[in-house]
């Protein structure tokens, strides 16, 4: 049996969602709310301590992170290879996901808070913006969140987080001028790991970070068409909030021109 924790917003989850749909495995969804709270849930703690999704459980087997996971998925199961069949291939793929998780993937948070979550958590008043907050357990987090979530832009990690993307793209732009996919001449997880982060960049209203990136655009129109795409990224997010994101990315495209234009 297999079992997998998510959340439609949720880029880690989306990834693990992409490998599986490129692997064709089917699996059971429990979906957790994180913009409610419900990754605190004591019951999903005992799951995941971490409170984090993506969770995955393979005949009881628990697995977290969702890099792991994806490598898992490919390895466990039939269908077509997600890694590289050559060493350099595969030393290639992991340098790209080695980057998200230590870079980009930290980078993602403060930018969707400011452009889009911030507006959903304030409206529900004062006082349920401090549950929200107190319910993270992590101090460090909870001040991150007060910041994004009264400071919005200004907050100090905003700029930084910016600048993590855009040299991303730059960076992915380069490599694809020389191969077709990140990893060599075959998708790979290095594709598929990154493909959340461009597709979170684009219900945020950054797409101009790649108007003079061709090769990056052309990656990203390709992945877009594979047949796992819509699945996984826009058939577990409510219609509701993928719209509540669009509108507000429209809405906060002053900001990012603002703070991109100071670092270039």
């Amino acid at each position: 049996m297999l079992e997998l924790y998510h959340h439609g917003s949720s880029v880690c989850a989306a990834k693990v969602r992409l490998a599986l749909a490129e692997k064709g495995v089917e699996w059971t969804g429990h979906y957790i709310d994180l913009l409610a709270g419900e990754q605190f849930d004591p019951a999903f703690l005992a799951i995941n301590p971490r409170g984090a999704v993506p969770v995955l459980v393979h005949n009881g087997a628990i697995l977290t992170e969702s890099t792991v996971i994806c490598e898992y998925v490919d390895q466990a199961f039939g269908g077509p290879a997600l890694r590289p069949l050559d060493p350099l291939g595969q030393a290639r793929m992991r340098l790209w996901t080695k980057l998200v998780d230590e870079e980009i993937h930290p980078a993602v948070r403060p930018v969707t808070y400011v452009t889009s979550h911030r507006h959903a958590i304030l409206a529900r008043g004062p006082e349920a913006v401090e549950e929200h907050i107190a319910a993270d357990p992590h101090p460090a987090w909870r001040a991150r969140k007060r910041r994004w979530i009264h400071d919005g832009f200004d907050a100090p990690d905003v700029a930084e987080a910016l600048g993590t993307f855009q040299r991303m793209v730059r960076a992915m732009n380069a490599t694809l001028a020389e191969r077709e996919w990140l990893a060599g001449e075959a998708y790979s997880l290095a594709d598929l790991g990154l493909t959340p982060y461009a597709n979170r960049l684009e219900m945020l209203g950054l797409s101009p970070m790649w108007e003079d990136c061709t090769h990056f655009a052309r990656w990203f129109a390709a992945v877009k068409a594979r047949p796992s795409f819509g699945p996984a990224l826009f058939d577990y997010l409510p219609e509701d909030l993928r719209e509540r994101m669009l509108a507000d990315g429209h809405r906060a495209r002053p900001d990012f021109i603002r703070i991109l234009s100071r670092l270039d």
